[in-house]
């Protein structure tokens, strides 16, 4: 009968009893503090990489051959005037082509896929796991530019890269199934230069 009543008032194990308790729930909040911190930099990657692509895309070639070789001095735009609207509506480039959405440049609209490759090749460069599915190249109509520029596009678009279908895969998210889509992201900037293969 001792020997019993003792059992029951020893207190030796109770430390270990309640780490033991607690230890689960400890974990699971350690690793959400990283899958959060993780999801931060993952989301701040990806906006960086939108970033980095607009600002290739606005110094080197551009991903629409239409707009990389079309002469609006040939369809009767004076030289050094303004290219209107109603000649260029937009080009919208993904890994599979262009699309026109209105104008002259429609007529001989096509995808450079080398020009495309080297920005998603730099996004990647922030965002390794960018594929070229991932990305769009919308050119759209800005004002700027003139007919017969001798030094590049006769058009200076603005430029907006389109980061989209990113998913973020957390450390649970191996035990659970857990995905996390990311939102799309868009930088947009006037194309400076158009022409060439290089950026700093």
């Amino acid at each position: 009968m001792r020997m019993s009543n003792r059992l029951w008032s020893a207190r030796s194990g109770a430390i270990g009893a309640e780490f033991a308790l607690i230890l689960p729930i400890l974990l699971v909040f350690l690793i959400g503090i990283i899958d959060v911190g993780r999801f931060m930099w993952t989301w701040n990657r990806a906006e960086k990489a939108a970033q980095m692509g607009v600002r290739y895309a606005s110094v080197t070639d551009a991903a629409s051959l239409g707009l990389q070789a079309y002469d609006f001095f040939d369809e009767g735009v004076p030289r050094g005037a303004v290219i209107p609207e109603s000649s260029f509506g937009g080009t919208t480039c993904t890994s599979t082509g262009c699309t026109c959405t209105g104008g002259a440049v429609c007529d001989v609209d096509g995808l450079s896929a080398a020009a495309f490759t080297n920005v998603v090749t730099r996004m990647q460069s922030f965002m390794p796991e960018i594929d070229p599915e991932n990305v769009t190249i919308e050119y759209g109509y800005s004002g700027l530019g003139y007919s017969g520029d001798p030094y590049g596009p006769d058009v200076n678009p603005l430029i907006t890269v389109t980061l989209t279908g990113m998913t973020y895969h957390p450390g649970l998210g191996a035990v659970f199934g857990i995905e996390i889509p990311i939102p799309s992201f868009a930088s947009t900037l006037s194309m400076e230069d158009g022409s060439g293969t290089r950026s700093n």
